[in-house]
C-alpha cells in the first residue's frame, strides 16, 4: 500500500494541509498512520465530507 503525506493529500484534494491533519486527528481517514510527527495517508483514501458546510440552510433561517 502506498502512502502520501498530509501536504500531498491536501494538494490532491484542493484543501489545506491543516484540514487534512484535522481529519487524521479526528479519525476520519481510515488507514492513516502517524510516524513520529508525520501523518501518512493511504493514496486511495476518499476525501471525507466537510461537515462545516450547511448548504445555506441556516442562512435562510436567519433572514426570516
Amino acid at each position: 500500500m502506498e502512502y502520501l503525506t498530509v501536504k500531498e493529500m491536501a494538494e490532491r484534494w484542493g484543501i489545506t494541509s491543516r484540514m487534512v491533519t484535522f481529519y487524521c486527528n479526528d479519525g476520519r481517514l481510515p488507514g492513516a498512520v502517524k510516524k513520529g510527527n508525520l501523518w501518512l495517508v493511504p493514496e486511495d483514501t476518499e476525501k471525507p465530507d466537510d461537515n462545516r458546510k450547511n448548504n445555506g440552510k441556516n442562512n435562510r433561517q436567519r433572514l426570516k
